[in-house]
């Protein structure tokens, strides 16, 4: 039996073996911490606190502004400096709670959330996933309480673990699924206690066989979880990706994956959902890769939740270039190019990627060739050489009509394309004025 996949993707250059044997180091920030009100998909959180009042680690500053939103918790102690807009790493200012971090990291009382998982139901697992804050940290910030709240609570059977960290350098995932498996393990297996019909998989791509050996060990005789070595190939984690190669059931952009039975979640909200009910923490770090050839050295960093970019490089020992070409914060394929380090790490930061060379800034993109490579490696199923010619041309009805909102914009047709075309970006702007237009 061949290994589970999809069709189409592509195989670029992983880059992961620069970090993935650098071992998790708790990293605490020196400086003030900035919260931005929307870290999530949804509606922004509101502030709970004001100038001038203190906070300690734990405690919920932002409090979810309606069902699809997500609270914030402080990962500092210290004091409110103000309530204002702030640079993000998608380079927009967003209204953010500042904390002048006072170094103590004096925490709340944690013990007080703790209740046995024995006792809880459904409805109590549900609050205290979405009192902690808890989002896809996978990139996409979707609230998990909303995800764990399907329509049909019984059509659910497969509850999907993301391990396969498909974007290259990253290496996040991997150093959590080393490190602690078992935290892995009993996050999973309370999300599928959720589901009366439901089992887990826990889905990790065959290049990591170190985490594919250690968690199948400690799954062995446990009946409702399985660990799945899936194929090595971009983007293998993108979710209608991983649930058909794990289940062989297809979903549209018109579907959630509860419409095929199941729920997707990245190895890193597992964990703080184990945190969570376990230990009574809210969400309030997450683990960061820093890497690339412009840095000094690179790291896996277990890192406080607002966070300033600039002191995770420097504690790296900075960039050994004067003038780096590229920081990314993400994944080279979807993550976003960063003009300025003067950003707060948020709950969907996975890595911060630095590069000697802007190897894309100076193409120069020619004329579609017709060579169809694009076609052969969409993921999506669609002919991105003609819906970037739709987009182009604002031709909005042919565009849905060729299926334009199938794209997942992954970027492997941009990363083939022998005429250098920025397929993905036009495209991309076109469904997000498509989006838009829906909204109004």
């Amino acid at each position: 039996m061949g290994l589970l996949t999809f069709m189409g993707g592509i195989h670029p250059y992983d880059g992961k073996d620069i970090s993935k044997d650098k071992a998790i180091v708790d990293y605490l920030p020196k400086g003030e911490c900035v919260y931005p009100l929307s870290q999530h998909i949804g509606a922004p959180a509101v502030p709970v606190v004001k100038k001038g009042d203190k906070v300690l680690v734990g405690q919920k500053i932002a409090e979810a502004g309606g069902f699809v939103s997500a609270n914030i918790h402080s990962g500092v102690s210290g004091t409110v400096k103000n309530i204002e807009p702030r640079m993000t790493v998608a380079g927009t200012k967003v209204n953010s709670i500042i904390i002048d971090n006072d170094g103590l990291f004096e925490e709340v009382d944690f013990s007080a959330n703790i209740k046995p998982l024995e006792g809880l139901y459904r409805e109590d697992v549900k609050e205290a996933v979405k009192e902690a804050g808890i989002v896809g940290m996978g990139g996409a910030g979707f609230p998990a309480h909303v995800k764990l709240s399907p329509k049909n609570e019984d059509d659910i059977d497969t509850i999907i673990v993301n391990g396969a960290e498909c974007e290259p350098y990253l290496t996040s995932d991997y150093r959590r699924m080393l490190e602690t498996p078992n935290k892995v393990i009993a996050g999973l297996q309370i999300v599928v206690n959720l589901f009366d019909n439901a089992k887990g998989i826990i889905a990790i791509e065959d290049n990591k066989p170190e985490a594919i050996k250690l968690l199948k060990e400690l799954t062995e005789g446990i009946e409702n979880i399985t660990v799945n070595a899936v194929k090595t190939k971009y983007p293998q984690g993108a979710e209608r990706q991983l649930i058909y190669a794990n289940t062989g059931r297809e979903i549209n952009s018109s579907m959630l994956p509860a419409d095929a039975g199941c729920i997707v979640h990245n190895v890193d909200t597992i964990v703080a959902i184990y945190n969570a009910l376990v230990e009574g923490r809210p969400l309030y770090e997450r683990i960061v890769t820093v890497t690339g050839d412009a840095v000094t050295d690179t790291a896996n960093f277990r890192v406080r939740i607002g966070t300033n970019i600039k002191e995770l490089i420097d504690e790296v020992g900075g960039f050994n270039i004067e003038d780096p070409g590229k920081i990314i914060s993400g994944g080279p394929m979807m993550g976003k190019a960063l003009f300025t380090l003067d950003a707060p790490i948020v709950k969907g930061s996975s890595a911060l990627l630095c590069f000697r060379e802007d190897v894309v800034a100076d193409i120069e993109p020619s004329n579609c060739i017709r060579c169809g490579r694009c076609v052969e490696v969409c993921p999506g199923r669609v002919m991105p050489n003609r819906l970037a010619d739709m987009a182009e041309h604002g031709d909005i009805d042919a565009f849905l009509a060729a299926d334009g909102m199938e794209c997942c914009e992954c970027g492997c047709c941009s990363y083939v394309c022998p005429a250098k075309r920025h397929l993905t970006q036009m495209i991309s702007s076109t469904r997000k004025q498509i989006l838009a237009n829906r909204k109004r």
